[in-house]
């Protein structure tokens, strides 16, 4: 397997404050993206250089979710966490034909989890959610860890998706990080995928963190 990374996710409690959050950081507003159908959510979006976008994802007052929303939106902990502020919570890679990612999960139903298809507008894609809709995590002899640092993986079933239709804003991801307990557990997590050169990971005794260092014309920023 071989995985290229796709986006950010930034999780805020409304679409405008994370917007906001992101201009501040990295001086460019998220625009367009629009909702979910089955979701429950809606977004906006923000090219980058390399085909990397970051994504803005909240809560659509308006939608009702016909399913446990994806990325852990429901769960207790982000919403803590959606308390005290929009945040860098997750990341999603790519998985690039010829592979396919439907098949991945028939081969290998112990660690892909199930596989989503999703529309928007033009665009088709299919994404790893578990079925309560929590963040990826990895199971190994150590136990179970991810928080966010473990990848959703994604498929796009059309040519022009977002990491090479988006306008390409004067930014850069130079470094993803993360910081977790369990960091040689998730770096096997990550080996097996084939995204381990994606995520540079630290062991650390405190809480799970997850960084961005973006190249901005103001210098380098970092989204956590």
């Amino acid at each position: 397997m071989k995985l290229t990374l796709d986006h950010l996710i930034v999780a805020a409690a409304a679409l405008d404050a994370g917007t906001e959050y992101v201009a501040s950081q990295l001086g460019v507003a998220p625009q367009g993206g629009g909702a979910h159908p089955g979701m429950g959510t809606h977004n906006r979006v923000l090219g980058m250089f390399g085909g990397v976008y970051l994504e803005v994802i909240a809560i659509d007052p308006d939608a009702a979710p016909t399913r446990a929303r994806w990325f852990g939106l429901d769960t207790d902990a982000v919403q803590a966490r959606l308390r005290d502020g929009p945040f860098l919570l997750h990341w999603a890679a790519r998985v690039e034909r010829p592979a396919d990612l439907s098949l991945w999960r028939e081969q290998y139903p112990q660690h892909v989890v199930p596989v989503v298809p999703m529309n928007r507008g033009d665009l088709r894609w299919r994404i790893t959610v578990p079925e309560d809709g929590s963040l990826p995590a990895w199971q190994g002899e150590a136990g179970t860890a991810g928080e966010g640092l473990l990848p959703s993986l994604i498929q796009w079933d059309v040519a022009r998706y977002p990491g090479v239709s988006l306008p390409r804003q004067d930014l850069a991801l130079r470094r993803l990080t993360g910081q977790h307990p369990r960091a040689e557990l998730l770096r096997q997590g990550l080996a097996w995928l084939g995204g381990e050169p994606l995520l540079t990971l630290e062991q650390t005794d405190g809480p799970p963190l997850l960084a961005a260092e973006i190249e901005t014309p103001q210098g380098i920023r970092t989204l956590r």
